[in-house]
């Protein structure tokens, strides 16, 4: 008993090594006061929480060091689990942590949205278990919730959560861990939903930074020709910081990464705050940068194998992805801005946005919907009004790249590898 109390203290004090990170205007910067970029890898090998596993996180984390990652992505926690072997593994390693709140029975729904005390509670409980850890760059209060155009209506929803979580975080004395929201790459609501979760002129209510999931960029392609340089217009002067949660697209192969040479470059540096790449393991959806081994029978059962995949060991480079992203990243240093030349002032909070015609529906700056209301049993009173309709639902990402463009192969490959991951799970 002793041994191990003192075995969880030492890693517990050294997952405080790396500098804090905050949000400040656009960007995010950490306690030394230098800008910070984020070079990152979505992890999460089963639907268990991946962070309670010492020895495995030890193992990739020493990985994704030569790979170059700073940042790991993971979707699905249990805050009632111990944490401070992985968190101190990634954190010696040089490695942040951005962690999902939700669970699999407590996301804000999309067509019948609701925020209750249940799930305030439960987030809550993620940030209790994390919020002691230095290498907590941020938590999202969702991935993905509007999937496509007509279920706008839930973005109060997003807004209400980001409001209470943030002023839970405050009353605990806890520091300013950004909060903020990952979202789907729709043409149609965008930039419509980003500009209303940063609108109103009311910081306690909008996210501290914003995260994109876009597989818009297909090698061979360009800044102009993948629909990059509409983003970039978009994003610019954005008032919190906003980078691609979710990217990496695998169509037609290999992956060159050379997007990130413009992330990271004079086309989007000054205004995006890096990368997150989809994703760590490879599995059915051909997406990873390693493997743990051969892949098996999909009927195949045995420890740590899910859907004809080993889910845990030593893990191995996928041959060239894993070293065309090394390389990339091993040619990218951006310095940014100090934190005491910034000024923060230098971008402003967006206009609601109105609502319109391709399926935007929620109508300016309207109330945000208090703990344990719901949009269908009609306790949420200022429910947003439209002038237009979304009579056709429809993600139409292709609606922001440029003729030429393999968006569509791309998007379709990101979305069918999100959906497998959700069936996965359930």
């Amino acid at each position: 008993m002793r041994s191990s109390t003192l075995l969880a203290l030492s890693s517990a004090a050294a997952s405080y090594a790396l500098p804090t990170i905050e949000a400040v205007g656009g960007k995010f910067f950490t306690s030394d006061g230098d800008q910070f970029f984020i070079k990152g890898v979505a992890y999460q090998l089963t639907e268990k929480d991946p962070l309670v596993d010492t020895e495995q996180c030890t193992r990739d984390a020493s990985l994704m060091k030569k790979l170059g990652a700073n940042t790991i992505r993971v979707y699905h926690v249990d805050a009632s689990e111990d944490h401070s072997g992985c968190m101190s593994a990634f954190s010696d390693a040089g490695i942040y942590t951005m962690i999902d709140m939700d669970t699999f029975d407590t996301y804000i729904l999309p067509n019948d949205p609701w925020w209750n005390q249940t799930q305030l509670d439960r987030y809550s409980a993620v940030m209790d278990a994390f919020q002691n850890y230095d290498n907590l760059l941020g938590l999202f209060v969702g991935n993905e919730i509007i999937a496509i155009n007509n279920q706008s209506l839930a973005a109060p929803f997003i807004k209400a959560s980001c409001r209470d979580l943030k002023a839970y975080r405050d009353s605990k004395g806890y520091r300013k861990i950004p909060i903020g929201y990952s979202a789907t790459d729709i043409a149609e609501l965008r930039p419509w939903l980003q500009d209303y979760l940063t609108c109103g002129g009311n910081s306690s209510e909008n996210i501290d930074f914003y995260g994109l999931n876009s597989y818009q960029w297909c090698d061979p392609s360009t800044y102009s020709t993948s629909g990059y340089e509409n983003l970039q217009t978009q994003a610019k002067d954005f008032p919190v910081p906003i980078f691609f949660s979710e990217t990496g697209c695998i169509k037609p192969g290999p992956r060159l990464f050379d997007d990130q040479d413009s992330i990271f470059g004079p086309e989007m540096v000054n205004d995006w705050s890096g990368a997150i790449i989809y994703e760590w393991i490879e599995e059915a959806n051909e997406y990873g940068l390693i493997s743990y081994g051969p892949q098996a029978d999909a009927t195949a059962t045995g420890e740590n194998v899910v859907g004809g995949f080993t889910r845990a060991g030593t893990p191995t480079p996928v041959s060239p992805d894993f070293d065309n992203l090394s390389k990339h990243w091993a040619t990218i240093s951006p310095t940014g801005v100090a934190r005491s030349n910034y000024d923060a002032t230098s971008v402003s909070t967006r206009a609601c946005p109105t609502s319109t015609a391709s399926g935007w529906l929620v109508d300016g700056n309207v109330a945000i919907p208090s703990l344990g209301q719901t949009l269908g049993s009609g306790s949420y009173s200022s429910v947003p009004s439209a002038t237009g309709t979304a009579a056709s639902p429809s993600a139409s990402e292709t609606q922001n790249s440029v003729s030429g463009s393999k968006e569509i192969a791309g998007m379709g490959a990101g979305l069918v590898s999100v959906m497998m991951v959700f069936a996965f799970w359930l």
